[in-house]
């Protein structure tokens, strides 16, 4: 992702654990993902999914088995990166025209330290992408999420 920093949504933590836990944690949605505030359904969500595989579904499962897309692995690089195709809209809806990338990076900074760096590009939300970008950044955006992640792995 060769974009400009305006056109990014940029939330980094370090955390203790490995490089390859850390990465395991993080597409283990289920283990940190806090489903009560963060999803997409009209029913309360019970599982949040990444498929560990390139091409994999990014959804949640909803308590009456109904599952919503959030979008798709694009580039599953264990143990150092992420590339998902988040296809949420600005009214965090699904659609399946939308795309917009989010590169998540898993760096050594020790034996049992790694940052995490994710990059969101919300050029792909037009005339909302500075809205979202302010959005992704915030406490309840990806800064918070990434906090959370930091919390439990």
């Amino acid at each position: 992702m060769n974009q400009s920093a305006e056109t990014i949504a940029f939330a980094s933590v370090v955390v203790a654990a490995s490089q390859t836990d850390a990465f395991a944690t993080f597409v283990n949605l289920d283990a940190w993902w806090p489903r009560e505030s963060h999803h997409i359904g009209s029913l309360p969500a019970v599982a949040s999914v990444l498929e560990s595989h390139t091409g994999g579904r990014i959804f949640e499962r909803s308590e009456d088995g109904t599952e919503c897309d959030w979008g798709r692995v694009l580039a599953y690089e264990p143990p150092s990166r992420l590339l998902l195709d988040w296809q949420l809209t600005f009214a965090f809806e699904y659609d399946p025209r939308f795309h917009s990338n989010v590169e998540v990076l898993f760096i050594i900074e020790g034996p049992k330290q790694t940052r995490v760096e994710l990059r969101h590009d919300v050029e792909p939300f037009g005339e909302k992408a500075a809205e979202m970008r302010a959005t992704f950044e915030s406490g309840g955006g990806w800064t918070g999420l990434l906090a959370r992640f930091a919390a439990i792995v």
